[in-house]
């Protein structure tokens, strides 16, 4: 298993409020996830940073015994937690949260956790299939069946997310399972990304464009040669 990663404030923002951590554990497998925050000039940037450093803080504290679910629901959980408390305690954080994807990516299968608008995409020689879900209003428009695909990514609300880290007490993240195999690949990326720079565009990027270390900055730039209006954020896990 292999990983890189890349985060950019992107040719708009004067701040990047996206966050990432990517890690190969001793038994080979990789840990990864991005963050992007959200609430105001100051405290996006903290929820992202919290998210993360919490994160991977519990999830390495504790190694053995528990199924990969549960490991990453328990550090996705105390995240939410702190992050709720300091929204509350903290008058220049109040409303503040963040976006989280998170993968736990082996030899036989990725387990990935989810919660906004933060996506995890699988990608080999056959294609691109988006695992997680977004949750926001233009994807739940798109479920009714009142949006294409097409319409939602020009959407004038597609930023509103339904569901963030932080946002309420009790975390409600999604989690998911993928078969990896060998010349497998897994991109997570933040909405600054994924708004930009299209899915086949991905797929080429990943499995043609060059050398697989290379790829988030080649994605990077396509989204600064179009302006990257949002931060940027993409890391590439390699089987």
């Amino acid at each position: 298993m292999q990983v890189w990663g890349i985060t950019h404030r992107g040719a708009v923002r004067s701040q990047n409020q996206d966050a990432y951590a990517a890690q190969q554990l001793e038994d080979g497998r990789v840990i990864a996830l991005v963050c992007d925050g959200m609430g105001g000039a100051r405290a996006g940037n903290v929820a992202s940073t919290m998210a993360v450093e919490l994160f991977m803080k519990e999830f390495l504290s504790r190694a053995e015994g528990a199924r990969p679910e549960e490991r990453m629901q328990r550090a996705a959980s105390l995240a939410n937690h702190e992050i709720f408390q300091r929204s509350i305690r903290d008058e220049d954080c109040t409303g503040m949260g963040t976006t989280l994807v998170a993968a736990l990516a082996g030899e036989q299968e990725a387990v990935i956790l989810n919660e906004g608008d933060s996506r995890a995409y699988h990608i080999n020689q056959n294609g691109i299939v988006r695992i997680t879900r977004d949750h926001s209003l233009v994807e739940d428009l798109v479920e009714r069946g009142e949006l294409t695909p097409e319409q939602a990514r020009t959407h004038p609300h597609k930023n509103l997310i339904t569901r963030a880290l932080g946002a309420e007490p009790v975390l409600m993240a999604d989690c998911f399972r993928k078969e990896m195999a060998p010349g497998d690949y897994l991109l997570l990326c933040s909405d600054g990304l994924s708004n930009v720079v299209g899915e086949q565009e991905m797929l080429y990027e990943v499995i043609h464009g060059g050398e697989a270390e290379t790829c988030c900055q080649r994605l990077l730039d396509i989204a600064l040669n179009r302006g990257a209006p949002d931060n940027v954020t993409a890391v590439l896990v390699c089987r």
